[in-house]
């Protein structure tokens, strides 16, 4: 077991979660001109828990590491991370191309190796997709034991890890040893806003770039969307005046 936590957050550029996203003409996509880009909520979450745990814990953790995958303009993002408390970070890039959930958990699996983290922190899925994949794969390339949905993290003094996730009827609790993955649910915490000052320090912080041939992964693309449609207007309602007229229109419509 290491004797300090370093925790690596993989963090992810999407749509504003403010904005209602838009099909693009080609109805194979969601329009990503002339729009907001934030931040992924759920890594927003992770990235405000590693901080909150190095602050709490100042002489268990080493260090935090933020990392992106996607093209330059994913650097923002990164800023943001390190405005709110992250020491390092990189850049993973790919352009613009879609990086499913299998290429993105070896490529962060490549990037631990590099920083040595024992401890990964990440959103449990990322609103554009909706996956929720990448922590539980990462966690089978790496052999690591997972903690998913986390609604509480507690780092004990002997660097064991105790999560409260919620499930079904309750709340479950499971404790594991470093090295380890945690996936983060909305409930864990609340992101601080960032202040301009901080945004102007975070500059100064290290921001490397990688390629994926340096990390000897090659980008594939498996899947293809073919189409992409808005679900149907829902219907009004109508009002009934008692019940014989309630159950006649669910005949109507079939439904009883």
């Amino acid at each position: 077991m290491s004797s300090k936590i370093r925790i690596l957050v993989p963090v992810k550029r999407v749509i504003d979660a403010a904005l209602k996203p838009r099909i693009n003409k080609a109805g194979t996509g969601v329009e990503s001109k002339g729009v907001k880009f934030s931040m992924n909520p759920f890594d927003d979450i992770a990235v405000e828990e590693a901080v909150k745990i190095k602050s709490e814990h100042k002489a268990a953790v080493e260090s935090i590491h933020a990392v992106t995958i996607g093209s330059s303009k994913a650097q923002d993002i990164l800023r943001v991370a390190l405005a709110k408390g992250v020491d390092t970070s990189s850049l993973v890039d790919v352009g613009d191309a879609e990086v499913e959930p299998l290429q993105v958990s070896k490529i962060l699996k490549k990037v631990q190796e590099l920083k040595d983290s024992n401890l990964i922190i990440l959103g449990k899925q990322a609103i554009d997709d909706d996956s929720n994949q990448t922590g539980q794969m990462l966690a089978g390339l790496l052999g690591w034991p997972q903690a998913t949905n986390a609604s509480k993290v507690k780092i004990n003094d002997d660097l064991t890890v105790e999560v409260e996730r919620e499930v079904d009827g309750g709340v479950e609790v499971v404790k594991a040893s470093l090295p380890l993955i945690i996936s983060t649910d909305l409930r864990l915490n609340e992101p601080k806003f960032v202040t301009l000052p901080k945004m102007m320090k975070a500059k100064k912080k290290p921001l490397e770039v990688l390629k994926t041939d340096a990390l000897g992964i090659v980008i594939e693309e498996r899947l293809e969307t073919l189409k992409l449609e808005e679900p149907p207007a829902r219907k009004a309602g109508v009002r009934v005046s008692n019940v014989d007229e309630l159950i006649e229109k669910l005949k109507e419509l079939k439904a009883i």
